[in-house]
């Protein structure tokens, strides 16, 4: 079965054929970096991360560009409100979206550009965009002429007559329509600023990402990705400003879905961010990458600390097989899984090319891990193995092999607390089996144990669940 992805440009699902066969250049819009990231942020670093790894697991060389927006109108509020210098804000904050991304076991980019260190060819857009007709220059500000690119709009399905005024400047009055949008904007007092033939200013946010997407991917590539709250304002400018100055651009556009809150879209202003920081002294990473990845990337995600325990649980029980079979089996705890094609199910392959079908793919792994318990329970050594590989095949796509980097330190003072799940969950099980033969005094033992060393375990009417005890 051929790649299929459902491209926002078109609203349809189509057949992916990359520019150059064997080849795939993707731009994902990173971090604006005003403040420390929360779960809505990364999922779509998780969500992308998947498509990169099923990519490169179909033989694609993947060339994979995420900038940084490291300088913005909420950059510099937050650095006044906290008398610090800008770029210590941005700085700071990026850092933490590095610190999260390699927590939740993100692939690195290729590249990671920051705006600020492509005003140049910035610079050179403008002027295209200005010689061409499509751009103008008023009271040292630099505006896109909406009305002057016939395909505004298509991008987000919007009809230009129903647009409200761009809202990214206080003094709207020096544009032509109150549609169009800053590309440069004037610098106020205090403010960073970079020279430019039109005065010393600072870019607008749309500009950034066309200038460096197109630098190290190309005038057209092949795939442009984000979160679905980009796609109007933002990725419609950006389309807009490169088709007006030639550039074939993205080919495909792929948006991931919210997490929301109660049905509410997590945001920091709503005061109901959920910060990767945080999250992780609650759940291992592997547990909220899991969590975050377990929808369909185009689904948005509604948080709640049920759902998450159900993740973690899910996590657990594959994690306690591979960990079980790979000992018994003799395999090696801290090697590679096989890759590429050929040591996946079909049914997982088709799951994945049917635009990125996770939650299918998921399901597979999971029958995969029932097969391989029964053969771990009937002291099936080949079952074991063969379920055992192709378990580890699935998750290393996913980034979920338990035994695989970087769920898999098992160094003097590594990460011990895959192997403390593990050794629990046993604990549990035989509890439950003594509780299932009404031996509750041996039950009872067994809970009074793991309370001893720190471990409390509470009864639900999912199964028991545990936690270490402050």
């Amino acid at each position: 079965m051929t790649l299929r992805l459902y491209d926002t440009a078109t609203r349809s699902v189509r057949d992916f054929t990359p520019l150059q066969q064997g080849k795939v250049s993707l731009y994902l819009c990173g971090a604006t970096v005003q403040a420390p990231p929360h779960i809505g942020h990364i999922r779509s670093g998780v969500n992308f991360d998947i498509l990169i790894r099923w990519l490169r697991a179909s033989h694609y060389q993947v060339s994979y560009c995420r900038n940084v927006t490291d300088i913005d109108d909420k950059i510099i509020q937050v650095a006044g409100q906290e008398g610090v210098p800008w770029w210590a804000v941005a700085e700071r904050n990026q850092r933490a979206f590095t610190r999260a991304y390699d927590a939740l076991g993100c692939l690195p980019p290729d590249v990671e550009p920051r705006a600020t260190g492509h005003v140049p060819e910035m610079i050179v857009l403008m002027q295209q965009l200005i010689d061409s007709g499509h751009a103008y220059a008023a009271g040292g500000d630099v505006y896109f002429d909406v009305l002057s690119q016939p395909d505004y709009g298509e991008l987000s399905g919007q009809r230009l007559e129903h647009m409200r005024a761009a809202a990214d400047t206080q003094d709207a009055g020096a544009k032509r329509d109150p549609r169009d949008f800053a590309l440069w904007k004037a610098a106020k007092p205090g403010e960073p600023r970079w020279p430019t033939p039109w005065g010393d200013g600072r870019p607008g946010w749309h500009l950034e990402c066309s200038a460096m997407s197109t630098k190290y991917l190309g005038p057209t590539f092949d795939i442009h990705g984000g979160g679905l709250d980009l796609l109007f304002p933002h990725h419609e400018n950006e389309q807009a400003q490169s088709h007006a100055a030639g550039d074939g651009f993205a080919r495909y556009w792929l948006h991931n879905g919210l997490v929301t809150i109660s049905g509410e879209k997590m945001s920091k202003s709503l005061g109901n961010s959920l910060l990767v920081d945080e999250m992780v002294r609650q759940v291992r990473p592997v547990e909220l990458r899991y969590y975050l990845g377990q929808a369909h990337f185009r689904s948005p995600l509604d948080y709640s600390p049920e759902a998450l325990t159900e993740a973690v649980t899910a996590y657990r029980r594959i994690e306690g097989f591979v960990t079980r079979a790979a000992e018994l089996t003799g395999g090696d705890l801290a090697g590679e899984p096989a890759a590429g094609l050929a040591a996946l199910p079909a049914a997982f392959t088709g799951a994945m090319d049917d635009d990125l079908g996770v939650p299918q793919a998921l399901a597979i792994v999971h029958d995969c891990i029932r097969d391989g318990n029964a053969a771990l329970a009937a002291a099936d050594a080949a079952g074991t193995a063969k379920s055992l590989g192709e378990a580890r095949a699935m998750l290393s796509v996913l980034g979920l092999d338990p035994l695989a980097a970087p769920w898999a330190d098992r160094s003097p003072g590594g990460d011990l607390r895959p192997v403390v799940d593990v050794l629990i969950s046993v604990a549990l099980e035989q509890r439950q089996a003594a509780r299932a033969r009404r031996d509750f005094a041996a039950a009872d033992a067994i809970r009074d144990q793991l309370l001893e060393a720190g471990i409390v375990v509470e009864d639900t009417a999912r199964g028991p669940r545990w936690e270490i005890r402050a």
